[in-house]
């Protein structure tokens, strides 16, 4: 098989965890960056969800395209579904992206699932800071999830209004 492509939109970006042959900005269109999924384990217990990130329809999003080598597409795909599986709260989706270089692509993508009983929804900013300030999951704070994800979208140079919004709100919580 040939080679593949994946694209990521949160730490995806700067943690893939997994071998590819390169990588490039893209854009996605029809779906925007969003603190949409309720964190049960990771950010938040049932008792005290946290928020994590998904792709939610609207808008667009920048992110990273990553191209694989069509020979370990079963170990990536493998990884990734382990890695965005774990409650099923994302939809593995094959969508087009327009790379930074102009080219036109199909990658691997998991969106947000509307039907699962995860999917917060589309909040406003200040009710996202309000479930992210002060949860807390087994790998840790949900506030430091979020503030770290800003300012890896701002090492990148990608601009998330949105979530510098909520990042500001978190602290006037």
């Amino acid at each position: 098989m040939g080679d593949f492509w994946v694209f990521g939109y949160g730490s995806l970006m700067w943690r893939p965890g997994f071998a590819h042959i390169e990588a490039q900005r893209a854009r996605l269109f029809g779906y925007r960056r969003a603190l949409c999924i309720y964190s049960f384990v990771h950010r938040g217990t049932p008792a005290r969800p946290g928020l994590v990130l998904g792709l939610d329809r609207g808008g667009s999003c920048v992110g990273m395209a990553f191209r694989v080598s069509g020979d370990s597409r079963e170990e990536v795909v493998a990884y990734l579904r382990a890695r965005e599986q774990v409650t099923g709260v994302y939809l593995e989706r094959l969508l087009p992206l327009r790379l930074e270089n102009g080219d036109r692509v199909e990658a691997v993508a998991y969106i947000a699932d509307r039907g699962h009983e995860q999917y917060a929804g589309a909040l406003a900013a200040a009710d996202a800071a309000a479930v992210v300030s002060g949860a807390i999951g087994q790998s840790g704070n949900n506030e430091a999830y979020v503030t770290s994800t800003l300012e890896h979208l701002q090492a990148l140079g990608i601009r998330d209004r949105w979530l510098e919004d909520v990042c500001g709100q978190i602290t006037a919580v």
